[in-house]
């Protein structure tokens, strides 16, 4: 249980976190053993009817997780305890509720006696992922954490250095759809309507293109709220059937994986992405079956999830990962494949998935540069021909009437 508490602490200055404890009275006891008098204390997400409840863990972004990663690895390489990192770690986070709550719940279960990985595993301030904790479980039993929180850091680092770079890139074409989009609504909805009543006025007839622009005007002005309701309603559908509905979300992700360009852009994301913690997975020490189901959770499309899981299980039974990769299903990009092979024939799968992923990561920045590359000046003819179309339709009447 986390409670949330507000006191002063021994020099008299406000104080107030949480801190997780078994009930209300460990709590207390706890709180008095920081040398904090305490003046409240409430469970934080108290239930508010029956059993549901607004406590949920919070997350940490990977460039979070990564520069405290590599904090933690730099203090053990000091030769301190993990206990006094947290600490020395909790004193940088002072100003950051949501870490300082976090570090001071681990360092607390720590101090009960428990392991770094189970105190990580207990707390209930943050959500970590499940092969960030096995990774540190499997390192703290050999001994090496030091290293592999230096591992975990540049992983988590790369993942949102190339996160930044798909958001940056699509930065601009998307500004130049929503500007698109609001001048086109703009023209149809306020510009059309009153060059229309110009045209109502002389009874002149119109030619067909400029007659279907009055049209689509008016279909816009008469039932923009219906529209927005409509989209509205549909992106929420959508968005609860690929939440709720596994069916539905593996034929979603199936779609994307067989879409022309597309689906090898995301092929390739997924497969770098699962090489990249997999090699780390391994040189932490994890089993292979253990790593394969934890890269595979990492990934977002459920079609390569699911083939990976099912190849995991066949690894159990006996078989090679490269040999269970390619049995039914969704067919695994095949230089994958061959590349497990050779490196399950020389003893460096960790090695070769290191390669695959920088290939990989390589790969999909030089497809999305070239899409962009293409895409910008499409995006600029195509808003330009639709704004072209409009003015076009509006100006023939009156050449008409000059012409007669």
């Amino acid at each position: 249980m986390v409670f949330k508490y507000k006191g002063l602490d021994a020099e008299g200055n406000k104080s107030k976190g949480l801190i997780e404890a078994a009930d209300l009275e460990d709590a207390k006891r706890r709180i008095k053993n920081k040398g904090i008098f305490y003046t409240s204390i409430t469970e934080e997400g108290e239930p508010l009817f029956g059993n549901f409840s607004l406590k949920r863990k919070k997350n940490l972004t990977p460039t979070e997780l990564s520069i405290l990663s590599r904090d933690l690895s730099i203090y053990l390489k000091s030769g301190i305890s993990i206990v006094n990192a947290l600490r020395l770690a909790s004193n940088q986070y002072s100003k950051n509720p949501k870490m300082s709550n976090f570090l001071n719940a681990v360092i607390t279960l720590l101090d009960e006696g428990k392991s770094f990985h189970q105190a990580l595993e207990s707390q209930e301030i943050i959500e970590l992922p499940d092969f960030y904790k096995q990774s540190i479980k499997v390192s703290e039993n050999s001994g090496i954490l030091e290293e592999v929180l230096l591992e975990l850091s540049v992983f988590l680092k790369e993942q949102s250095r190339v996160s930044k770079q798909v958001q940056s890139a699509f930065a601009y074409p998307a500004f130049i759809i929503i500007v698109s989009l609001f001048m086109v609504t703009f023209m149809i909805t306020f510009v059309v309507p009153k060059i229309t009543g110009i045209f109502t006025q002389l009874g002149q007839e119109l030619p067909a293109i400029t007659q279907f622009v009055i049209d689509l005007s008016d279909f816009f002005s008469n039932h923009y709220i219906m529209m927005t309701l409509s989209i509205v309603a549909v992106v929420t559908i959508f968005s609860a059937l690929m939440k709720l509905n596994r069916k539905f979300q593996y034929m979603m992700h199936l779609l994307a994986l067989k879409t022309p360009f597309f689906g090898d852009i995301v092929q390739s994301s997924e497969l770098g992405r699962f090489s990249y913690i997999a090699s780390v997975l391994i040189r932490s020490g994890v089993p292979f079956v253990q790593t394969v189901n934890l890269g595979a959770n990492v990934l977002k499309n459920t079609v390569i999830k699911e083939k990976f899981l099912a190849a995991s299980s066949k690894v159990v039974e006996g078989s090679k990962f490269s040999n269970a990769l390619m049995k039914g299903g969704f067919e695994i990009d095949k230089s994958f494949v061959q590349a497990i092979a050779l490196g399950e024939e020389t003893s460096q799968v960790s090695n070769i998935l290191q390669n695959l992923s920088d290939l990989y990561f390589e790969e999909n920045r030089d497809k999305i540069g070239v899409f962009l590359s293409l895409l910008e000046p499409m995006l600029m003819l195509f808003v330009g021909g639709v704004i072209g179309f409009i003015v076009s339709a509006m100006l023939l009447p009156i050449f008409s009437m000059n012409i007669g």
